[in-house]
């Protein structure tokens, strides 16, 4: 991904806080309402980027390349994206073979410690810091993906 790439991911993203959330959006309900997979996906194709539409497909995507980050995150660069558990989603762990991962939730991280999500319980896009992201029940993030 550019500088340019993340740049615009970092406007678009921050334009979108507050945007409702509503589980199993399509993309023609962008950019009026999201649920975690389709916030992704929207902002991702405004940079010329295509992913599938739900998280597990998203985690699974061949071409993004997994970066492993230990429990500092000190690895992370803007763009990246954080599969976690999630409270709901579509689990499939025949995509990660020998790997209980459960993907259900994915988040967008915008550098400076700061992250931004579709949250069902909040009922909106929020902005989040990555240390209050990493300590919520059920966020446990189990897989990062560079695109």
């Amino acid at each position: 991904m550019t500088t340019q790439q993340q740049e615009k991911l970092i406007t678009l993203a921050k334009n979108l806080i507050g945007t409702p959330y509503k589980y199993g959006t399509t993309p023609e309900m962008a950019p009026h309402e999201f649920d975690c997979s389709s916030f992704i996906q929207y902002l991702y194709a405004q940079i010329g980027i295509t992913l599938p539409r739900s998280t597990i497909l998203q985690a699974a995507d061949p071409q993004g390349k997994e970066v492993a980050c230990g429990e500092s995150y000190t690895n992370l660069e803007t763009g990246d994206l954080l599969f976690m558990r999630g409270t709901q989603g579509y689990y499939n762990d025949n995509f990660f073979p020998n790997r209980e991962l459960y993907i259900g939730h994915v988040a967008l991280y915008l550098g400076n410690n700061e992250t931004i999500h579709a949250r069902e319980i909040i009922g909106h896009v929020i902005l989040q810091s990555l240390q209050k992201l990493v300590t919520m029940p059920k966020f446990n993030i189990v897989l990062v993906k560079r695109f």
